[in-house]
């Protein structure tokens, strides 16, 4: 799923009606996961939080937006939730486990 509004506001909904049907979902990020959902894979949400951060720091003491530079995330997380995938009857390959920055028992 994309993480946007209208899906934030619907995630407990979206979540619910997901496990009804036993489909698994995935979506950009870990709130999604922690929520019930099977997978996240995205930036670090509270990492770009604090990028803006600086920026508007800077801003405040007078430097020019467009002098900024314009940055991409550095930091992504790969959340897997093994409650959800038993509940989906899922086996989640070690491999991948091996490769998520949190499993979420």
């Amino acid at each position: 799923m994309i993480a946007d509004p209208l899906v934030s506001y619907s995630l407990a909904s979206i979540v619910n009606f997901a496990a009804r049907k036993q489909i698994p979902t995935m979506s950009e990020h870990r709130e999604f996961a922690a929520g019930c959902g099977l997978m996240t894979n995205g930036p670090n949400v509270r990492q770009n939080y604090w990028r803006a951060a600086y920026y508007v720091d800077h801003i405040l003491k007078g430097a020019k937006p467009a002098d900024l530079p314009i940055e991409q995330p550095m930091t992504f997380e790969f959340v897997i939730n093994l409650q959800t995938a038993r509940t989906l009857s899922l086996i989640i390959p070690r491999h991948l486990l091996l490769q998520a920055t949190a499993v979420i028992q």
